[in-house]
């Protein structure tokens, strides 16, 4: 029996372990199999092949039997997801549903999740910036939040190392608060996104229209034709899957490049209840995974761990993985483990029309979706009465309405013979919200889901700082709108709750100090260190750039370091 159990175990343990197939468990994946290491990669939802599990990629409008609006019933038993703009009829299925995957909302917060291989990298919009030092240097700089243990140039030949294998489109900007990258040809804005572009250039000097940088295959290189990829069809299809792997995802990219080393076995339908610590070894020595359709347990063991689940649940995960060295959560001797989780600020957009430029008109769709506008206010100094600031997207599209009285001849001719419109302009706020002790998540003390994990409570919410941003992006946005000739201008200013920016961030941060942060520069737990945090959970602060991108670019630095001290002997 007991050489049984040896094999048994000698059967579930590799040289690492990733909890997590998304964006930053794809890379951090691709990385450990690249460089030789067994590695097992946790995912709690089902298996999506590429190509294979896109039911809907290729239907056409009429091929929904709701034409891909989702029945009121379904909206009703799920409303929390149903406010999401991508739960449709043809991307519902990657989405989780409300009354499957239970949370308590202290606060107000829609939690966003999709759970298969692939995550929501097949869900993501796709926007990818860079950090820059403005966003880095802001927390000691402003102070909030804790100093970043890194700058700019820790990161940057690892932007460029993760830009130039997942294929980012976007121009040579030359603006130091958003740095220029390894891009393939940008998307170019249309002629009223090109007119706003210059008007904010001769008015406001210090302000930008950029067109928007994605993570989409505008022009693929040969090392994107040896993934098995080929050139963006700017069908704007996404949400659905792209078979013609046209954007960057987990399961186009980097888990199927994993799987050609060999070395890669991913383990769906993995729910991991939590990390196993051994007191007499000081580590981490694996994985506790309840199987979703069994609910058995099983442990699976490795030399180093990365925690790629999300940030929520990482730090779910992190607070279940309780010990006598660590009562309160796994590393979590600084007791901020949960807290100081912070978003992204989307509650405000606006919108108006533009009367010029009648001879021309949109054609074709740009998945970059249009222009970006990077974050002005105080950038090299404090201008105003709150902290940090905001990027904006701006769009603009000309659609045609058709006139529908009539009958018979004079129906046909309307119909056929539709009428241009004005140019419709919009923008949306992207504000960086300052992590607070205040917002948090927690675990029920008593109720659990289906699988044995305590319920999580998340008590994050918006504050004054927010408040006076929104209301600055506003009237600032409408100054800008007003002075380039638009009218009709319709502001919103939102009450949609945290969560719908599907950005959250924070609870085991990265920090100089261990008794206030989590992870120190190299995403390795500072009383863990054979345990990495890589995903969102490990921001210090948010910025106002989308942090995907980041989350690529700390998953392969974190994997070379962590390689590096393998072969030292310390891990």
């Amino acid at each position: 029996m007991a050489n049984i159990n040896i094999d048994s175990q000698k059967n579930r343990t590799y040289d690492a372990i990733v909890i997590g197939s998304g964006i930053s468990g794809g890379w951090s994946a691709k990385e450990l199999c690249e460089k030789g290491l067994k590695t097992l990669v946790l995912e709690r939802g089902r298996d999506v092949k590429h190509i294979k599990d896109y039911p809907t990629t290729n239907m056409n409008p009429w091929e929904f039997e709701h034409r891909n609006e989702m029945p009121y019933a379904i909206k009703q038993e799920n409303p929390i997801v149903s406010k999401c703009y991508a739960f449709h009829e043809d991307a519902a299925h990657f989405f989780v549903k409300d009354k499957e995957h239970p949370y308590v909302q202290d606060k107000p917060f829609d939690w966003i999740r999709g759970y298969q291989v692939g995550g929501k990298s097949l869900l993501w919009a796709r926007q990818t910036q860079r950090w820059s030092d403005f966003d880095f240097e802001g927390p000691a700089r402003d102070g909030f939040a804790v100093d970043w243990p890194i700058r700019y140039a820790d990161l940057k030949p690892w932007y460029d190392y993760v830009e130039k294998f997942a294929g980012i489109a976007g121009d040579k900007d030359g603006l130091p608060e958003l740095p220029d990258g390894e891009f393939l040809p940008g998307y170019p804005l249309n002629m009223v996104e090109k007119y706003f572009k210059q008007s904010v250039s001769s008015q406001y000097p210090e302000r930008k229209v950029i067109s928007a940088r994605c993570a989409h295959l505008s022009k693929p290189n040969q090392i994107h034709f040896d993934q098995g990829r080929v050139q963006c069809q700017n069908r704007t299809l996404c949400q659905r899957g792209c078979p013609f792997g046209g954007y960057f995802s987990s399961n186009a990219v980097t888990l199927p490049w994993a799987a050609k080393t060999g070395n890669m076995t991913l383990r769906p339908f993995s729910v991991v209840h939590s990390i196993l610590y051994d007191e007499q070894k000081g580590k981490a020595v694996g994985v506790r995974v309840i199987d979703t359709n069994t609910k058995e347990e099983i442990d699976f063991y490795a030399r180093i761990i990365f925690v790629n689940a999300a940030a929520i649940n990482t730090n779910l995960i992190l607070l279940n993985s309780k010990s006598n060295r660590f009562p309160n959560g796994l590393g979590n001797d600084s007791g901020v483990l949960g807290k100081y989780v912070a978003f992204h600020n989307y509650s405000a957009r606006i919108y108006a029309e533009y009367e010029g430029l009648q001879d021309y008109t949109t054609e074709g769709r740009n998945p970059a979706g249009g222009g970006y506008i990077p974050r002005f206010r105080n950038l090299h100094k404090q201008e105003t009465n709150f902290l940090r600031g905001y990027a904006a997207g701006f769009g603009a599209y000309r659609g045609t309405s058709a006139d529908r009285s009539g009958a018979g001849e004079s129906l046909k001719n309307n119909l056929l013979n539709p009428k241009l419109g004005n140019w419709q302009v919009g923008s949306h706020m992207m504000g960086e919200t300052i992590p607070k002790e205040s917002g948090q998540v927690t675990l029920d003390t008593k109720k659990t889901d289906d699988w044995g994990v305590p319920l999580l409570h998340i008590a994050v919410d918006y504050d004054d700082n927010d408040a006076k941003m929104k209301k600055d992006y506003l009237d600032t946005m409408e100054d800008m709108f007003k002075t380039a000739g638009f009218t009709n201008i319709r502001r919103d200013d939102g009450s949609q709750a945290p969560g719908l920016d599907i950005h959250e961030m924070g609870g085991a941060r990265m920090g100089l100090d261990p008794k206030t942060s989590m992870l120190n520069k190299w995403n390795q737990m500072h009383s863990v260190p054979n345990v990495f945090v890589t995903d969102g959970a490990a921001m210090t602060s948010t910025s106002t750039q989308n942090p995907s991108l980041t989350y690529m670019a700390f998953s392969a630095r974190a994997v070379d370091y962590a390689i590096a001290e393998m072969k030292k002997g310390n891990l």
